[in-house]
């Protein structure tokens, strides 16, 4: 689902017109990155967890090149889903 396809399941279910739609989820989407960026996780009660995975330091290997590049530690950006959001998709296959 895109973008696009979202703002328009939400418009058509809740009745408010897609422009206003549009602008809450660019919000929602800022709010949540800004967070992030500021090291605060976001919880959605009944959705799940946005947080930040932190990644070790490590060497890796280029090898096109032939070499060895060191990778710096990093934060990643993660999302862990609730555990009824798992049940509900695990029983939908």
């Amino acid at each position: 689902m895109t973008k696009v396809q979202l703002v328009r399941a939400i418009s058509k279910e809740t009745g408010i017109d897609q422009p206003t739609v549009l602008a809450t989820v660019e919000s929602f989407m800022n709010v949540v990155k800004d967070s992030l960026i500021s090291k605060e996780n976001v919880y959605l009660r009944g959705f799940g967890t946005f947080d930040l995975k932190h990644r070790a330091k490590k060497t890796a290997r280029n090898i096109s090149k032939n070499t060895t590049i060191i990778i710096d530690a990093h934060d990643i950006p993660h999302f862990k889903p609730c555990k009824e959001f798992l049940e509900a998709v695990a029983a939908n296959d």
